[in-house]
């Protein structure tokens, strides 16, 4: 096929459903694609810390599909993590080739070669594994969508095959977020469908136009709820150039910090508390112990 074909190809006509509208209003498109991309940074983070591997997650495009469109362009053999969600009969899905699972898996348990393009259903331990990442995967999305999905969603079964899984009714329309995930050297396509009317609901309400005669009381307000980085600080250990230089595996830098100090707590860089060592269910944390006075 030459370029006037495709060309011509892409710009053909399509028929229009106006029964069954298949666009996003721009502004509730721009609200959903910053609330995946979100997503996709904290999906990016959290498979770097299970997996042990650099990790990241790109939202590439969103749209909104009926269900048998969406089905209907995925692979036949791929794994498909159906998720329940309270008080709705269709379900939402995360879908992910099986093979790139597999080198995700195999990753977790030390493995270091990548897994070849085997496309077949996981053991118990490896669906044990891949949805434990699901999970943390799901509690990233319900922060990242904040008020627009304002619904439990959990895993409820995974699926090998895109024709049988019915997750939605054929014609419901589903908001789509496409993917590109990349673990080390690996890179694959993976999507997200949501059925749309849960975040539809909420769209209208989400960039409310408000009054602006206290503008420096409405910024305080938004700056209160902007997240920044916290870091918890051992003390800073100095060392030489040359001892750099030497640096050989299995070599010990001291670390300057008393056993029984508490960790500093820093924004910015700058020191805003003191902290102790924690958790929080299986999540390593912290516990403040003394924060610092600042004015204000």
């Amino acid at each position: 096929m030459n370029d006037d074909d495709q060309q011509t190809r892409d710009s053909a006509a399509r028929p229009y459903d106006f029964r069954r509208p298949t666009a996003l209003a721009r502004d509730h498109s721009r609200v959903l694609e910053l609330a995946f991309e979100t997503f996709a940074r904290q999906w990016g983070t959290q498979l770097t810390a299970k997996v042990r591997l650099l990790s990241q997650v790109t939202c590439e495009n969103l749209s909104m599909l009926t269900y048998d469109d969406y089905a209907a362009a995925l692979p036949s053999s791929t794994a498909m993590v159906l998720c329940a969600i309270s008080d709705v009969d269709s379900k939402g899905v995360i879908q992910f080739p099986t093979h790139s699972a597999l080198t995700w898996v195999n990753a977790m348990l030390g493995g270091t070669r990548e897994v070849g393009r085997t496309e077949r259903p996981f053991t118990p331990i490896e669906h044990a594994l891949v949805q434990r990442l699901i999970d943390d995967a799901l509690e990233d999305l319900k922060y990242s969508l904040g008020p627009l999905l304002s619904h439990d969603i959990r895993v409820d079964a995974i699926q090998y095959n895109s024709q049988f899984a019915q997750a939605a009714p054929t014609t419901e329309l589903m908001i789509v977020a496409r993917f590109t995930i990349r673990v080390a050297d690996s890179i694959a396509g993976a999507t997200l469908a949501i059925p749309a009317h849960l975040l539809l609901a909420h769209l209208g309400e989400t960039n409310p136009t408000v009054a602006v005669d206290n503008a420096k009381q409405l910024l305080h307000s938004q700056l209160a709820h902007v997240p920044v980085d916290v870091a918890a600080r051992l003390t800073t250990a100095f060392v030489r150039p040359a001892a750099v230089l030497r640096m050989q595996v299995g070599d010990v830098i001291p670390i300057p910090h008393p056993r029984h100090r508490p960790l500093d707590v820093a924004v910015g860089g700058q020191t805003v508390a003191t902290a102790a060592v924690g958790a929080a269910g299986s999540r390593l944390a912290i516990v403040i112990t003394n924060p610092e006075e600042t004015n204000s």
